[in-house]
C-alpha cells in the first residue's frame, strides 16, 4: 500500500507539473502569435504610412522650392500703372458734391500689369462703387484718405489676387 500511495502521489505531482507546463506552453504560443501578428501589422499597415508621409514631405519641399524659384524669377522692379481719372457724385444728402480722383497703382511686375489691363472694366466698376459710397466727411481728413487708399488696395487685391497690388498713389484728388 505504501508503494501505491507513493505512486499515486508522484502521479499527482506529474499531473500538477503537466498542468503548469500546459499553461506555460499555451502562454508561449499566445505570445508568439501576438508577436507575429504585431510584426505583420507593422510591416503591412504601419510601415507604408511612414513611407507615404516621407514621400508627401518630399513633394511638399519640392513644391516650396519651386514656388521660391518662381517668386525669385518674378521679383524685380515694380511697375506703376496709371488708372484713368474717376469723377463720381459723393453720397452726401443733397448730392451736390462730387469727387475727381486720379491715381497710380504700384504692381508687383509686368505680368500683373497685363492682367490689370485685361480686368480694367471690373477694376473701374469696383472703384466707382467704392468712391460713390463715400461722403465728404469720410474723405476730408488725412486719416480718411489713407483709409480710402487701403480700401482701394483691398478691392484691387480681390480682383487681381493676393500680393499683386503693393500701393496706391493719389495723383489728383478734388472734392467740390
Amino acid at each position: 500500500m505504501a508503494k501505491k500511495k507513493k505512486t499515486e502521489e508522484t502521479e499527482e505531482k506529474i499531473e500538477k507539473k503537466g498542468g503548469k507546463l500546459k499553461w506555460i506552453i499555451i502562454g508561449v504560443v499566445v505570445l508568439g502569435l501576438l508577436g507575429g501578428g504585431g510584426f505583420f501589422a507593422y510591416k503591412y499597415f504601419l510601415s507604408p504610412k511612414e513611407n507615404k508621409e516621407q514621400v508627401q514631405n518630399e513633394t511638399k519641399q519640392t513644391k516650396q522650392k519651386e514656388k521660391q524659384e518662381e517668386t525669385k524669377e518674378e521679383e524685380g522692379p515694380t511697375e506703376i500703372y496709371t488708372l484713368p481719372s474717376f469723377i463720381v457724385n459723393l453720397a452726401d444728402p443733397l448730392g451736390r458734391r462730387y469727387l475727381k480722383l486720379s491715381m497710380d497703382v504700384e504692381l508687383k511686375n509686368k505680368k500683373v500689369v497685363e492682367e490689370m489691363e485685361k480686368k480694367l472694366p471690373q477694376i473701374k466698376d469696383a472703384i466707382i462703387l467704392l468712391l460713390s459710397s463715400k461722403t465728404f466727411t469720410d474723405i476730408s481728413t488725412v486719416k480718411g484718405k489713407l483709409e480710402l487708399k487701403s480700401e482701394i488696395v483691398a478691392r484691387l487685391t480681390q480682383i487681381l489676387g493676393q500680393g499683386k497690388v503693393l500701393r496706391v498713389y493719389f495723383t489728383e484728388l478734388v472734392v467740390q
